[in-house]
């Protein structure tokens, strides 16, 4: 298994990586994030913003697309969580919410999330994400017309 490293290129999504370790407790073994997540798993970001890739496959390609985030967003909490446990399909629900800002103008983000995971043999196999683009397109002064 590949190790994910230099954990301290990530600070910016800690809120974000907590709030799924405390989701996937008792659900996913693993310690950090990365480490719930299979080599093979699979990222499909459903509704996410232009430039974003919609398809990701395997843990350290996962990574290296974190690895930037706090160059652009640096979340200060993650919050509301909810979790949705289908224990007969392995399927879990997780609803969270963001908040942080922007790194270049401080402006302020806020987000809300729904994250659809398979698990498998106790680990994260594939990950369906949905956010509010608009919410992303605000933040960042882009035009969501």
């Amino acid at each position: 298994m590949t190790t994910i490293t230099d954990l301290d290129d990530f600070k910016a999504l800690d809120p974000f990586f907590r709030i799924i370790e405390k989701g996937l407790d008792g659900i996913a073994d693993g310690g950090h994030f990365f480490d719930r997540l299979i080599e093979g798993v699979i990222f499909d970001f459903i509704i996410s913003s232009p430039d974003y890739p919609r398809h990701v496959e395997v843990r350290k390609a996962v990574a290296e697309l974190y690895r930037p985030y706090g160059t652009v967003i640096v979340l200060d909490r993650c919050h509301d969580l909810a979790v949705h446990h289908d224990t007969r399909t392995g399927v879990v629900v997780l609803e969270y919410a963001s908040e942080g800002r922007v790194v270049a103008t401080g402006v302020p983000y806020s987000n809300r999330y729904i994250s659809v995971l398979t698990i498998t043999d106790r680990k994260v196999t594939h990950w369906r994400d949905y956010l509010d683009p608009v919410a992303v397109f605000d933040a960042l002064g882009w035009s969501s017309r």
